[in-house]
């Protein structure tokens, strides 16, 4: 089995375990960090609807905490077998994986059959605003 066929079944597992009580739309995220450790979560919602999280952010936070800092690769699993739709990150999620992903970063969006579509995070996200952005001395103009 290759990477992103391990990527595409943890993300599986993980929308089967999301808890999405409200909009009854489960997501699940894998993540690939640079040492290669895979990261998957799920979508949690929330009675309070804002304080809900989302799938990328949450796999982003186990990635974090599981001491990589950069992203290789994305799989994103959302929707319904065979629907053909498209679960691509929500606007915060493309910048929360910006943060951490380079622009030709690949995403790849997928539903319970499997891949739907790959895009790089530039792609997704054109222009970002992202950490490289801060990396100029203080006072020079852009």
């Amino acid at each position: 089995m290759s990477t992103l066929d391990d990527m595409i079944a943890k993300a599986h597992d993980a929308m089967g375990r999301a808890h999405a009580p409200y909009s009854r739309f489960h997501v699940g995220c894998c993540i690939r960090g640079a040492s290669g450790a895979l990261y998957a979560a799920a979508n949690v919602e929330n009675a309070a609807y804002p304080q809900g999280q989302c799938a990328e952010a949450s796999a982003i936070g186990m990635m974090v905490v599981g001491g990589d800092r950069r992203i290789a690769e994305v799989v994103v699993m959302g929707g319904a077998e065979g629907d053909g739709a498209l679960c691509t990150p929500c606007g915060g999620c493309r910048q929360r994986l910006r943060e951490f992903a380079a622009p030709d970063t690949r995403i790849h969006v997928c539903g319970p059959e499997g891949l739907r579509r790959s895009f790089t995070l530039d792609e997704l996200l054109p222009f970002s605003f992202g950490p490289d952005n801060l990396d100029r001395p203080a006072g020079d103009a852009p």
